[in-house]
């Protein structure tokens, strides 16, 4: 078993260090940055089959927006629109 620790230790690395960490600008104003993501293949409810997850990044505020899983492009920026 020694000999697994010392082999552990004097291995080589094949990847260059880590580089200086730079800090996440901070957010100014809300809604200027979001997260969209969907939540599918819920059960009916009402005609709807799907759920469009809208969050504020900096207020952490989400809309949960119902909609079908077969909505356009064009349907989801009139939701957006109307929801947001």
């Amino acid at each position: 078993m020694d000999r697994y620790d010392l082999c552990q230790r004097n291995k080589n690395r094949t990847e260059p260090p880590a580089e200086k960490l730079m800090p996440n600008a901070v957010l100014e104003k809300p809604w200027m940055h979001i997260m969209v993501d969907f939540i599918v293949k819920v059960p009916l409810a009402r005609g709807y089959n799907s759920i469009l997850v809208v969050c504020n990044r900096l207020t952490k505020i989400a809309h949960f927006i119902p909609m079908t899983k077969k909505t356009s492009a064009e349907g989801l920026a009139v939701l957006f629109r109307d929801y947001v």
